[in-house]
């Protein structure tokens, strides 16, 4: 409330604006994986690492990833949060054929367990919800193979239970320290 010859304190002053607002006009947008399609449900897609770049407000790195259009001659332009050791150049393969190396996508029911992923889906096709954050990863304790199940440990240390379909990124997320 306003009340005439008193001072405002600073925490009704928050909700104005002026220097109280994050800078969100430099944020380079969502990173998200790939949407879940044909190709990644049966085979594999190759992308190309086109550039790692910073992201305003976020403390790990982000890649642009480049990737053929399914259906159309054209390319698809994806940005994903970069995991430790990508690099420009780098060909990054999404799918359940994919093999089990750093920056490649695939379903965590295929993963060994005690794999490092980052980027995990919660749900399946989701686009990844889990283990984002500067140097974090998930690792996969045990797989139930009968549930289609697999359970994991995620940086908190808290255990949880996801579809063996959901994906995740091989590898930890980069910006660690």
């Amino acid at each position: 409330p306003e009340f005439p010859g008193c001072r405002r304190i600073r925490s009704s002053r928050k909700g104005a604006g002026s220097v109280f607002t994050a800078h969100t006009q430099h944020r380079k947008g969502a990173a998200k994986l790939r949407s879940l399609d044909f190709a990644e449900r049966h085979g594999y897609i190759r992308g190309v690492v086109k550039a790692i770049e910073h992201d305003s407000g976020r403390g790990a790195p982000i890649a642009e990833i480049r990737f053929r259009h399914t259906h159309k001659y054209k390319t698809v332009t994806e940005t994903v949060i970069a995991p430790e050791g990508l690099y420009t150049g780098q060909s990054i393969y999404c799918g359940a054929k994919a093999e089990l190396a750093i920056g490649n996508v695939l379903p965590v029911g295929l993963m060994p367990e005690g794999s490092s992923v980052c980027n995990l889906e919660s749900k399946v096709g989701d686009r990844g919800t889990l283990a984002r954050a500067g140097g974090c990863y998930a690792t996969i304790i045990a797989h139930n193979s009968e549930e289609n199940r697999t359970r994991i440990k995620l940086p908190s240390g808290h255990k949880v239970v996801v579809p063996s379909g959901a994906r995740a990124m091989v590898g930890v997320i980069a910006g660690g320290g």
